[in-house]
């Protein structure tokens, strides 16, 4: 709008055209709070006087008012506020005007960053919880909208609550930078200056938030240099399109390298669902072809050393079936389908290539993570396989293992406890809880073995692991040893899973009872599990038994399916309690 136009009077109207470079005008940025809408700064000149007078009284209104008298002050006509600019009720001006934005803000002559919550005559110097609720600093700063707003215009003035000039982005780049983690030289001399990774732009939103959760990926689009258009109601989906638009426009593999340092067991998509997934990415780097192979030539055999080409490391497309890529590659010890894959980026310039976790299901590779990557070894070698990386989420269910261990601890073992947490019968396991391990210990032979139940992409699958008695056995607590087996059991929670579901549908005509049995070394007892399923209600029985001897069945190491008659032929008082 022209600046100091009451807005009751005749208003010009700025359209921006091909030479908007040639416009002069200022532009706002700020925080919403009781702002006037398009459609209500256009009628308020016909509008009842009451109504007039509400609007009038806005904070936000008073907020156009002081902003365009700032612009008449610094001898600019044009003032453009997105509040009352942008008719949202169009969702093609909506659409047109956001992928628009960053390039009207770095075309503006100054920008004008309003922190309402700051009454100082000076910008902040430190973080202050006391006085700002939001990380410590003014609300500005925690908004998604503004980050791409402070970064685009070149010349950003900082005023307080009262329209007072408390500095601007040049003079303050040092204590923003501290603030926003954006290098100082981007906030000095644009971002064209150093162009940053994917994953290190999108650590500057990892902290900031949005009114609507589409907004958290929209907000990026300028910082990112991508066009696509605008669908409220998608949700979290919108940020899985802007990783889809940056795969298919680059080549930069930093979008998968979200969550190094994330110690929670999240399966699925190689994508992220939000911005705070990349935080600790805020010093990511790429390297360059050679360098990339040189820190890892140790690691990959001659062979395949010379067949890595450089264009088809570097290009990746999407597919229906998932994104096609050329990785290096290696498995983990004692798994063949949990992977670590390096990436040719890094966290910072002393470290080496980043690695993240994939799983194999079904022939497509999802995001894994386990423990952290060094506390599990992996094969020496890496290998240079074309693979697919799923971008959809991995199936899974909540679901319940009841548990009957009575013969256990009636043959005088005993129950020492479970880990990670005390677990309840029913044992209930989720995506972000996906398995539980209990340790049982006979105290006269120092035997002693690990049952684990989990789930795994929609598969629940149960698994016994036990260890030789030995001096060194006693001087490790029951605590220690549940954590050790539950740190391979979480890394090789794949295999267990597939294993199951092979042989769930290979005894599909016979029935839904699955039985192993072990003998545990250097005694003579035999831990025998019997596991049922019912699919309808999500629902798991596992009765855990042990005995002497090695019992009327051969089935050592191996899952066996049954018909149900003839497990109660041959263990009927295993399954009574499933009756």
């Amino acid at each position: 709008m022209k600046n100091g136009d009451e807005v009751d009077r005749p208003t010009e109207v700025l359209e921006f055209r091909a030479d908007e470079r040639n416009t002069v005008y200022a532009i706002l940025s700020h925080r919403w709070q009781q702002e006037v809408s398009y459609e209500e700064m256009i009628g308020l000149a016909k509008m009842e006087r009451m109504k007039r007078d509400e609007i009038r009284n806005r904070n936000g209104y008073r907020k156009i008012l002081k902003s365009c008298q700032q612009a008449k002050d610094d001898r600019h006509k044009w003032l453009w506020a997105d509040t009352c600019c942008i008719d949202t009720r169009s969702s093609a001006e909506l659409s047109e005007v956001i992928n628009s934005m960053y390039r009207w803000y770095e075309n503006s002559t100054v920008c004008y960053a309003y922190l309402h919550d700051v009454s100082h005559s000076s910008f902040p110097t430190e973080n202050n919880i006391g006085e700002y609720s939001h990380n410590g600093w003014p609300e500005w700063f925690s908004r998604g909208w503004t980050l791409q707003e402070m970064i685009a215009a070149s010349d950003v003035q900082f005023f307080n609550k009262n329209w007072k000039f408390i500095g601007d982005k040049k003079t303050l780049a040092h204590r923003l930078a501290r603030i926003t983690r954006v290098p100082e030289r981007i906030l000095t001399d644009g971002l064209s200056s150093i162009r940053p990774c994917v994953a290190r732009i999108m650590s500057w939103a990892a902290d900031r938030t949005t009114t609507r959760d589409e907004d958290r990926a929209y907000s990026l689009l300028g910082l990112l240099d991508v066009n696509m258009p605008m669908l409220y109601g998608e949700g979290k989906k919108a940020f899985h399109r802007l990783q889809l638009e940056i795969i298919r426009m680059s080549n930069d593999q930093s979008i998968f390298a979200w969550g190094c340092s994330r110690r929670d067991h999240r399966t699925g998509s190689i994508l992220a669902d939000d911005p705070s997934f990349f935080r600790d990415c805020h010093e990511m780097e790429l390297m360059d072809h050679d360098k990339f192979i040189q820190s890892l030539k140790d690691d990959i055999p001659k062979k395949v050393l010379r067949s890595i080409e450089k264009d088809r490391f570097a290009t990746f497309s999407i597919t229906h079936r998932g994104i096609q890529i050329w990785l290096l590659l290696r498995p983990y010890n004692d798994s063949s389908s949990v992977f670590e894959a390096r990436l040719p980026c890094r966290l910072t310039a002393l470290d080496p290539p980043v690695a993240i976790n994939l799983a194999l299901w079904r022939s497509n590779y999802y995001r894994y993570f386990t423990l952290l990557q060094d506390e599990i070894p992996t094969v020496s070698t890496l290998q240079f396989c074309q693979l697919f990386l799923t971008y959809q989420d991995a199936p899974h269910h909540d679901v319940e293992f009841e548990i009957d261990d009575s013969s256990v601890i009636e043959n005088g073992f005993i129950y020492c406890g479970a880990f990670p947490s005390t677990p309840t019968n029913p044992l209930m396991l989720t995506s972000t809880n996906p398995l539980c391990v209990k340790v049982y210990s006979d105290s006269q032979t120092n035997c002693r073995f690990a049952m684990g139940f989990g789930q795994c992409f929609g598969q629940d699958w149960v698994h016994i692991l036990y260890e030789k008695p030995s001096s060194a056995s006693n001087r490790h607590s029951w605590r220690n040893y549940a954590e050790e087996h539950y740190r391979k059991m979480i890394a090789t929670g794949p295999d267990h899973a597939w294993s199951t579901a092979e042989e769930r549908f290979r005894g599909e005509r016979c029935g839904r009872v699955y039985i192993t049995q072990i003998h545990l070394p250097r005694s003579t007892w035999t831990v025998r599990t019997s596991f049922a399923m019912w699919e309808s209600s999500r629902k798991c029985g596992v009765k855990i038994e042990v005995f002497q001897g090695r019992g009327p069945l051969n089935l050592l190491g191996k899952w066996t399916s049954f018909n149900i008659d003839n497990v109660w032929i041959l263990l009927c008082a295993p399954l009574c309690y499933w009756s």
